[in-house]
């Protein structure tokens, strides 16, 4: 299938176009596009947590599944602000002050940013590296819930949650939550609501690599399950 690519802003300067045309396989999703062009051009993954993409003009989430003759733009944030929430699923290693960046308004009063970080030590025991997976279709669904949600009790302006899955090592981030607000209590109390909804209710699940095996720790409601080190 044939999908138009358009770029704009910063995106065009990284580029150097300002309309592309790309064939993809049938099945593909914005995911894999947006994958594809970070490899032809590295330096747009500087701006992963910040762009938006849009399928026919309709900002769209990386699971969206593209369809022969989609037209798709890479849109910065725009002059004075963004004032776009944003729920992403990712591989790619997660930027907290590039998603602060994009979602920070003239507006505002106070940023909150919260990151959840892979520890060196987990149960007593030392942990090597962290692998999490999702069901990611659902997972945006929930999380763009909670952000709602947040909004609904709290008096803020925008709301971001990034989630990174696959391999993580000892250091890097896991998930980044921001919100924006004019007064700071109100953006650390739906940033702290946002985190708490998250672990419970969005599915994502992780596992702990240990020295002796792994455990699938899935989520707050559930108790661990030790899986034995093979062989």
């Amino acid at each position: 299938m044939r999908i138009k690519v358009l770029f704009f802003g910063l995106t065009h300067d990284l580029t150097g176009l300002r309309e592309d045309h790309v064939d993809l396989e049938e099945g593909r999703d914005l995911d894999h596009l947006r994958r594809l062009y970070e490899g032809r051009f590295p330096r747009l993954r500087e701006l992963a947590g910040s762009v938006l993409l849009a399928v026919n003009q309709q900002v769209a989430d990386s699971a969206f599944p593209l369809q022969e003759g989609d037209e798709v733009a890479f849109m910065p944030p725009v002059s004075g602000g963004l004032c776009q929430d944003v729920y992403r699923i990712t591989r790619e290693k997660v930027s907290a002050a590039a998603l602060a960046e994009s979602l920070k308004d003239r507006q505002d009063g106070a940023v909150v940013v919260f990151e959840g970080i892979v520890r060196e030590q987990s149960h007593g025991r030392r942990t090597l590296h962290l692998e999490y997976e999702a069901y990611e279709a659902m997972a945006l669904r929930k999380m763009e819930e909670i952000g709602e949600e947040a909004k609904n009790k709290f008096d803020i302006q925008n709301l971001g949650i990034i989630h990174r899955i696959g391999r993580l090592e000892i250091g890097e981030t896991s998930v980044a939550i921001v919100v924006t607000a004019a007064h700071r209590e109100a953006a650390f109390e739906a940033c702290h609501y946002a985190i708490n909804r998250l672990k419970q209710d969005v599915p994502i699940w992780k596992k702990e690599y240990f020295e002796d095996g792994g455990v699938w720790a899935a989520g707050e409601r559930r108790e661990q399950v030790l899986v034995e080190k093979e062989g």
